[in-house]
């Protein structure tokens, strides 16, 4: 009954049909560009345009069909990005490492501090954040790292340089911040190397809240995915050191999202490197927004 009812519901409304169908396994018979055209659909409510991809969601998509630089899937992997990280702005930027393990049988929770991060080196948006280990379930916590393991993130929303990185799980130091919460995220939009927009996201866990900026820290009326906050937010000290060591991350690079985080004693840790913020399907509001950072996204020097 309950599958009769879905789909009379599909019928209503095909885009319900489209995301149930994109969600499956069967939707890796698609191509990728046919597969990126139907997904627009579903999720922006629009013809995708690639011969002419003119906002910045369409130019993501672009981006995922035809700039297929090698060194992007190092980029993107959580555990060898920080070599990349360590030779462009150093080492002590990374946040410490506690363990990368190839298996989740690998994992010693005894050798882990009572509070940790973890994490699979090659999806995006998975993490655990460990506050007490002694109300850790490690079987559970095994479970779901071998969750994390069995997944093949490029499959979802077609972000290419997830097909080729090694699955493996890595283990971090909790950042400490003043409030005991989840430290802020910066993250920074760079186009050509240059840094040119950027949001925050707080109350990670919770309610979590996205205010927009300017590189210049004004503060813009835009609204995606998450509601604003009612916080002021002022210009963080270390802003100006953050856009330096965006810009160098970012070097030679079309677009890319660089993220940080600032501890409780001021320090910048680096976060990670996002090529396809929301995967390019997130709508701006208002619209506007979609079209602006679309302009600042050079395809020209693209080689398909």
């Amino acid at each position: 009954m309950n599958i009769i009812k879905k789909i009379k519901k599909g019928l209503r409304k095909p885009v319900l049909f489209g995301e149930f169908f994109l969600g499956k396994s069967i939707s890796r018979i698609l191509p990728d560009k046919l597969f990126l055209s139907w997904i627009y659909r579903v999720k922006i409510g629009k013809r995708l345009s690639l011969d002419n991809p003119v906002t910045y969601n369409e130019k993501l998509q672009w981006l995922k069909l035809y700039d297929h630089n090698p060194k992007y899937v190092d980029l993107v992997d959580k555990f060898a990005v920080r070599e990349y990280v360590s030779d462009t702005i150093g080492e002590q930027y990374l946040v410490p490492l506690l363990g990368v393990y190839n298996t989740v049988m690998e994992i010693d929770f005894s050798a882990l501090p009572d509070q940790f991060v973890m994490k699979p080196t090659h999806t995006s948006g998975d993490v655990l954040l460990c506050t007490d280990k002694s109300s850790l379930s490690t079987s559970a916590t095994r479970d779901l790292a071998a969750t994390w393991m069995r997944k093949q993130y490029y499959w979802g929303l077609r972000e290419w340089p997830y097909k080729h990185i090694r699955p493996r799980i890595i283990c971090e130091e909790m950042i400490k911040t003043v409030d005991g919460k989840p430290p802020k995220d910066y993250k920074i939009f760079c186009f050509n190397g240059e840094p040119k927009f950027a949001f925050v996201a707080s109350d990670r866990g919770s309610e979590t809240k996205f205010d927009f900026f300017d590189s210049e820290w004004n503060r813009q009326s835009l609204r995606q995915h998450y509601p604003n906050s009612d916080y002021m937010l002022e210009k963080p000290a270390q802003w100006e050191e953050m856009l330096y060591l965006a810009r160098k991350l970012a070097k030679d690079i079309p677009h890319v999202r660089v993220d940080f985080y600032v501890d409780a004693s001021g320090a910048i840790f680096f976060g990670e490197l996002t090529f396809f913020h929301f995967s390019g399907l997130e709508p701006f509001e208002p619209e506007s927004y979609d079209y602006d950072l679309g302009s600042w996204i050079d395809l020209i020097s693209i080689k398909k």
